[in-house]
């Protein structure tokens, strides 16, 4: 992990420490605690599963596109590739760390740079397109409720609307545009020169220049395969709704009854839009203040503060510590790999 990347872990921390103070200044902790207590097990286990299966989902994705493009890598190992992108799109600002250390790691392992990256943007635009989609339809069709629950946080949720169809018609060009993505790595390598982090080397422009070639041929073959396209994007739908439902779970989990899962659903959803552009570390504060805000007539007394700590340390402290775990192992696995290509004649 080099600097930057524990810049952004300490940031983290800091965050979650502030968060946390500010649940206990206020409220009767004893009270929220008694609340949790309420929770059935089964439901309790039941979202846990489901953030499991959130960000495991993402790794079937990247090994289902890998095979298409002939590769023989395993699932876990791919779900691996998943759980190292979380943990790195948790600690950097706007999730900007995941992607590229996945793609280290897949280098790493034998992957083509040109397949790889590839697949983890065919993955990314997918995962934008559908968040978009759900939120168009929110905005379209849940309205008037959403502004309702979501109160003061509305224009939250607009700007991050905004900033993900933005992001996804970005991502977009960019893959279909095989001039755009080679003027992007040949700049990007000129900028590296003329900073000194990367020396003048003629062979490394005609590889990358090479790899940019690569890359829109793998762009071409997806755009050939539009129905397994379309069996990624179905199956987005249903990770990205199975943690919206972690919510509901929480929901019923906890003996509550009177709101529909729709609603629960859709303002789990809106939360996710709002907050995933933002430039801070696992979107730490402002989550938990949106989700106190859309969720107070929902969950009574109590009961939101013990269903926020429960649903946040779920699907994103749960998960971030079995992403750093993994995350770890994958590091150090890398160097004492890399140690016995070193000590092999």
């Amino acid at each position: 992990m080099n600097r930057k990347n524990l810049i952004s872990a300490g940031v983290l921390l800091l965050l979650a420490a502030l968060t946390v103070s500010a649940i206990f200044k206020g409220n009767d902790m004893a009270a929220v605690f008694a609340a949790m207590g309420k929770l059935h097990p089964a439901y309790l286990c039941a979202a846990a599963a489901t953030a499991i299966f959130f960000v495991s989902a993402e790794g079937l994705m990247i090994w289902y596109l890998l095979r298409l493009l002939d590769y023989k890598t395993s699932a876990a190992v791919c779900i691996k590739y998943s759980f190292v992108g979380f943990f790195f799109s948790g600690i950097t600002p706007s999730a900007t760390g995941g992607q590229p250390m996945q793609l280290y790691y897949m280098q790493k392992e034998g992957h083509k740079v040109s397949d790889s990256t590839v697949v983890l943007m065919t993955v990314a635009v997918i995962y934008k397109f559908v968040l978009v989609v759900m939120g168009v339809g929110i905005l379209i069709f849940y309205h008037e409720p959403l502004a309702l629950y979501l109160k003061q946080y509305l224009y939250l949720y607009y700007l991050g609307l905004f900033l993900n169809t933005a992001l996804v018609v970005i991502l977009l060009f960019i893959m279909v545009s095989p001039k755009c993505f080679k003027g992007i790595v040949v700049f990007s390598e000129k900028v590296l020169k003329k900073f000194r982090l990367l020396k003048s080397s003629r062979e490394r422009t005609e590889k990358l220049i090479e790899m940019a070639d690569q890359y829109h041929e793998a762009v071409l073959f997806f755009l050939k395969n539009k129905s397994r396209i379309a069996a990624v994007i179905g199956f987005t739908v249903v990770q990205r709704c199975s943690v919206f439902f972690l919510t509901w779970l929480i929901y019923k989990g906890l003996g509550l009854e009177g709101t529909t899962a729709f609603t629960v659903m859709s303002l789990q959803a809106a939360i996710y839009i709002a907050v995933d552009m933002l430039p801070l570390p696992g979107a730490q504060g402002i989550t938990e203040m949106m989700y106190k805000t859309a969720f107070s007539m929902i969950f009574p007394g109590a009961f939101l503060t013990a269903s926020m700590c429960v649903t946040r340390g779920l699907n994103f402290y749960m998960v971030l510590m079995i992403s750093a775990l993994v995350s770890l192992w994958c590091h150090f696995r890398s160097r004492r790999t890399g140690k016995m290509a070193v000590e092999l004649p």
